[in-house]
């Protein structure tokens, strides 16, 4: 058994296992097995195999021995296997046949590499870092620009499962904060595939169709001109009509080119995507949510968990991105099967990702963060197995159909934040009826090789149709407020969603449901509330994040409100805040008490101060205003207490909470700042 452990030395272990009957097959120029010039007897072999996946970007193909070829020799599978690879190997035009690892709780097929992801901590000096990378005779092959001290290294050819020891013993080096090597599985897009009824309110067959995201009112203020969406799929025909004079900064995050096209006869996801988010609604075609947003198209075809899928995330970031759509991540089980065992395997999120996607939610926009979106997916299972759509600053996207009810296919769960219309399915057995449409129009690519022979495509669905609806609408809101923080956006979409099925909803006492998340995306009011928020910020008021475990930043303002998640009530770790706007004449002071590291305090405005580490706990707070203008305003300050119903207040630099070393825990807390 093989070990993988993300999130550092205290982090969660994903157990491997040796496949007995597995072998992996790359070709040299990552040519299509079926093409490769080779022996009739390698050929032979081939076709007593069945394809289990493939990784065509690399030239990779998963292929199993079959049973019964096995049965009618004295040899095992795996002795069958083991011939196989060493057939293959004498193959001119194959790299090599390696074994094949799986996951020891769901079998889903995992590839290793020779390379690893290594953060060693912040303090450590560079030639600290560079001296244990040589100690272990690893290569560097690229300094990682979203994460200090962060390095993609390389092993020495022929390492091979020996990579699982060198990464276990790099993190137990005292200087090292993550390591894992790059393991990678098969990436699943989120989609199940007149008419555009998710927009406006219209009929198909004689029956009206009303369950629509009311973008007609949002489009009387804008259509996203001046904000950019990058869509991270799979090849986007950037050359289609729908997108002309509108694409800047393409990548291709797995070929590190700047041609996000198609390069594979199954490369059609991503334009009927980017169409989701943006096309710009060309007579007799198909209008994204924002079709004057400018579209950013990033081709990732690279196994979940690759060092790629992290350079997607900083490119986005480091190249304007505002909004960041994802209709993809780990593999879902059999909708229509409750006994899949796969509905219970779980996929964490890897170091490497995570800490790529934590510098586009923070350090994105200019420090305002981007706004980063996942099809929760279409497995109808639990979102909490899913590290990708669960991590928290992600919006969660569910899928709801033509008649305001959920999608049959669509995951749940508390991770859900919001839902959009996409296409569904009638499934007896479930009692669930058939849809109204055939599900969504959007973009196509052009060419023998799309979904249809035209340009269009008019029966786009699952969640991969939902996500980029709602990053089309996450744009909206930002043309109409570019100062709005990544926070902010999320918390905004949430107070304007339309609540859908109430009797079938399951919604909460405060207002969520696992089924819909806080409901169906409502862009006009999105828009409104944005343009609400732009008119306000005029005001003088404080404004910036608290964070929280488990659900990171959540927006905090002076206005009453209070910040902190409601279900469950999570631990407060600590503030960045600023006064708003900067000719106000006012600054914002506060200090923190941390149970067990003692008092800090911000020396400069928008400085996070408190704890990243999800252990602690603080347990007082205490906030003042300083300038020319501090005496012309009171700042009034409360915060909830574990333990306590009501909460507790404080003012003008008074404690509120504990100043001592100890007290209850503050899970929750609000600001209001008013004229003397």
């Amino acid at each position: 058994m093989y070990k993988v452990k993300f999130g550092g030395k205290k982090g969660k272990t994903v157990k491997l296992v040796e496949s007995p009957d597995m072998v992996a097959i790359r070709t040299k120029g990552n040519r299509e097995l079926e093409s490769v010039d080779m022996s009739r007897e390698s050929r032979d072999l081939i076709d007593k195999t069945t394809e289990v996946t493939s990784f065509p970007e690399a030239g990779v193909t998963v292929r199993k021995i079959s049973a019964d070829d096995a049965l009618e020799s004295t040899k095992s599978t795996t002795e069958k296997r083991d011939e196989a690879r060493a057939t293959l190997k004498q193959e001119e035009n194959i790299r090599f046949a390696g074994r094949v690892l799986q996951d020891a709780e769901s079998g889903e097929v995992m590839l290793y590499t020779e390379n690893f992801f290594v953060k060693f901590k912040d303090e450590v000096s560079e030639k600290d870092c560079l001296a244990l990378i040589e100690k272990y005779h690893l290569t560097i092959k690229s300094k990682l620009p979203f994460a200090a001290n962060s390095y993609f290294v390389e092993a020495q050819e022929g390492t091979g499962l020996k990579v699982f020891d060198i990464a276990d013993q790099l993190l137990k080096e005292k200087i090292v904060e993550f390591c894992h090597p790059e393991i990678v599985q098969e990436r699943r897009y989120k989609a199940v595939h007149p008419l555009q009824w998710h927009l406006a309110k219209t009929t198909i067959g004689g029956k009206t169709v009303d369950a629509h995201v009311n973008i007609e009112a949002a489009w009387k203020h804008t259509k996203g001109k001046g904000v950019t969406i990058a869509v991270v799929d799979d090849g986007v025909d950037i050359d289609h009509p729908e997108f002309a004079g509108r694409v800047v900064h393409p990548f291709d995050a797995t070929l590190n080119s700047n041609d996000p096209r198609p390069k594979t006869k199954d490369d059609n996801h991503g334009t009927a995507c980017a169409g989701m988010a943006c096309a710009a609604g060309l007579n007799d075609g198909a209008s994204g949510v924002a079709p004057e947003a400018t579209l950013m198209p990033i081709r990732l075809r690279s196994g979940l968990g690759s060092m790629a899928e992290a350079n997607a995330f900083a490119w986005a970031a480091d190249h304007g991105a505002d909004v960041i759509s994802c209709s993809w991540g780990p593999a879902d089980g059999e909708w229509w099967n409750p006994g899949d065992m796969a509905h219970n395997s779980s996929t964490p999120l890897p170091d490497s990702t995570r800490l790529a996607m934590d510098y586009a939610l923070k350090k994105g926009r200019g420090g305002k963060g981007c706004v980063i979106l996942f099809a929760a997916g279409n497995g109808n299972e639990d979102t909490v197995n899913d590290g990708y759509c669960s991590y928290p600053g992600v919006i969660a996207v569910a899928a709801c159909n033509d008649t305001g009810k959920r999608s049959v296919y669509s995951d749940y769960g508390n991770a859900v934040w919001v839902c959009f219309p996409s296409g569904d399915y009638a499934y007896q057995p479930f009692k669930h009826p058939a849809p109204i449409s055939q599900g969504l129009r959007t973009t196509d690519r052009r060419s023998a090789d799309g979904y249809t022979p035209e340009d269009y495509i008019n029966y786009f669905g699952g969640t991969s149709g939902a996500c980029p609806g709602v990053a089309g609408t996450v744009a909206l809101m930002l043309a109409a407020n570019p100062e709005l923080t990544q926070p902010e956006v999320k918390e905004m979409l949430r107070r304007s969603c339309r609540r859908i099925d109430e009797n079938g909803g399951e919604y909460d006492k405060y207002g969520h449901s696992i089924w819909y998340g806080y409901g169906r995306v409502d862009a006009g009011l999105a828009v409104e509330q944005a343009m609400t928020a732009a008119e306000k910020a005029q005001e003088v008021m404080v404004t910036g994040i608290a964070s929280f475990v488990k659900v990171g930043d959540q927006p905090l303002a002076s206005d009453g409100i209070f910040a902190g998640p409601l279900k469950p009530a999570q631990k407060f770790l600590g503030v960045r805040l600023k006064t708003k706007p900067a000719k106000a004449g006012l600054k914002i002071r506060y200090k923190l008490n941390v149970r067990t590291t003692g008092i800090g305090e911000n020396k400069e405005e928008d400085e996070y101060v408190g704890t990243e580490d999800g252990r602690q706990r603080v347990i007082g707070l205490a906030m003042w205003l300083e300038g020319k203008a501090a005496d012309k305003y009171e700042l009034e300050y409360s915060a909830r207490l574990k333990g306590l119903t009501e909460p507790v207040k404080a003012r003008n630099g008074a404690w509120c909470g504990s100043e001592k070393k100890s007290g209850k825990t503050i899970v929750a807390l609000a600001m209001t700042l008013r004229e003397k």
